[in-house]
């Protein structure tokens, strides 16, 4: 196995040290939150009134959690710490109560970023000698420019794309011999349903690696993915209010992901009651951002369920891993009172040789009761006129589902293409439920 370290030194830290280091920058970053409006009173009301009053890293649980919301109400400026002439680049996202989250960075902000970037991108193998083709979108949004820049410092080449089109896509990897990607993976499987539209195959191709972000997927995703195209596939995690991409990454041994703990505490916490959990037990991933100074962000419920995993990794590095996201609280399905994930769904489909490369999740609500529609697209090479053979892969699918989810499905089986395809962040879960 190559194992490639951007900064040993920092990556494989002793826990004792890690934990010193993550206090110490806790302590500077408190200075930064009293600062604004919003955590002023809040860390007044918790008793912290200066960075002295945290002794210990448990003393972190006095403060109270942070939600998306607070961001919104604290918009534009309740949650900036220093002067808008030291903020360099603001980022933000769209919300759907019309008001949008923003996050502002001062140059010493995105320089640390990008360092954890450049991490991730090495612990992955690649280097100076790779050509990068980023297809997430550039903006506002953080997915873009994050590994953008990451890649730059690492020494990649990098090809600014950006995402949709894709035969410009198709066209881009084989003219400079792409050899990584960013990309999210429902946009990686339609790329591969289009390829014989311009007489291309993987194997015309220079693709070696391929990072995956912005929307959960399933290890049976990822495993038809690096089967299709013969490369790797790893995992990253990230969120605007964390900055971005890179706050956690696969390494060569893609024993799920690294949380880059020098940047950031991370806690998971049982969503009803707030309590932290142990290490190996599932919850809500909460994210304390240690190198960001303009916009300080404590304690952050991000909504996604993970563990983090007891064992060290065979790469080195000390800091915890953090399982893939099982799902999040907020898109839970809650079906005739059972709760699934989306990505539960999305597990079994995966699995299931004769599925294809796109499907959708259709609720709607008949006589009182949820009725639950999974869409599906199939290989062209099953649509022969054998009923027989399209009935028994719905029951095939059906009684896969059912033994995972408890839940009788309406499987429709469709060809290839008729579903929406998505270039950016897939939309899985069609709810109609509110409209009847």
């Amino acid at each position: 196995m190559d194992i490639r370290f951007w900064n040993q030194e920092i990556e494989t830290l002793a826990q004792k040290d890690l934990r010193q280091l993550q206090l110490t920058r806790l302590r500077e970053l408190i200075g930064y939150a009293m600062k604004t409006p919003f955590y002023h009173k809040r860390l007044k009301k918790a008793g912290i009134s200066s960075p002295e009053d945290i002794q210990d890293l448990e003393d972190l649980q006095k403060i109270p959690f942070t939600v998306k919301d607070d961001l919104r109400q604290a918009f534009p400026k309740g949650l900036l710490a220093v002067d808008m002439e030291q903020v360099v680049r603001i980022h933000s996202s769209s919300g759907t109560t019309g008001i949008p989250t923003v996050i502002y960075y001062t140059a010493k902000d995105l320089d640390r970023w990008t360092d954890l970037l450049a991490r991730g991108i090495v612990a992955t193998g690649a280097g100076p000698a790779d050509v990068f083709q980023n297809m997430m979108s550039y903006g506002l949004f953080t997915g873009g420019l994050g590994l953008h820049y990451g890649a730059e410092r690492v020494g990649l080449t990098v090809i600014p794309v950006g995402g949709g089109n894709t035969q410009r896509q198709l066209q881009l990897m084989r003219d400079f011999k792409t050899s990584v990607l960013h990309i999210t993976p429902s946009y990686l499987l339609h790329i591969h349903q289009r390829m014989p539209e311009f007489r291309i195959s993987p194997a015309d191709l220079n693709l070696k690696k391929a990072w995956m972000g912005a929307e959960p997927h399933s290890e049976n995703t990822r495993l038809k993915l690096q089967e299709l195209y013969g490369i790797d596939i790893y995992n990253s995690y990230g969120l605007s209010e964390m900055n971005g991409p890179g706050v956690a990454f696969e390494c060569a041994y893609k024993k799920d992901l690294h949380v880059w703990e020098d940047g950031y505490i991370i806690e998971i916490i049982d969503p009803a009651t707030g309590k932290v959990l142990p290490e190996g037990q599932e919850g809500e991933v909460v994210f304390t951002n240690l190198i960001r100074h303009a916009m300080p962000l404590l304690r952050y419920r991000t909504r996604d369920l993970a563990f983090l995993h007891p064992e060290p990794c065979p790469c080195g590095r000390t800091g915890r891993r953090m399982s893939r996201i099982t799902g999040r609280t907020d898109d839970m399905m809650i079906i005739n009172g059972v709760n699934v994930f989306p990505s539960q769904i999305e597990e079994i489909l995966m699995s299931i040789p004769e599925v294809g490369n796109n499907y959708q999740i259709h609720l709607t609500r008949k006589e009182g009761l949820d009725r639950l529609a999974v869409k599906v697209e199939i290989y062209s090479k099953l649509f022969t006129g054998d009923l027989s053979q399209l009935d028994a892969l719905k029951a095939k699918i059906n009684d896969k589902l059912r033994a995972s989810i408890t839940i009788n499905s309406r499987i429709e089986l469709h060809e290839p293409g008729a579903l929406p395809a998505f270039e950016g962040k897939a939309k899985r879960v069609v709810d109609e439920r509110d409209k009847l």
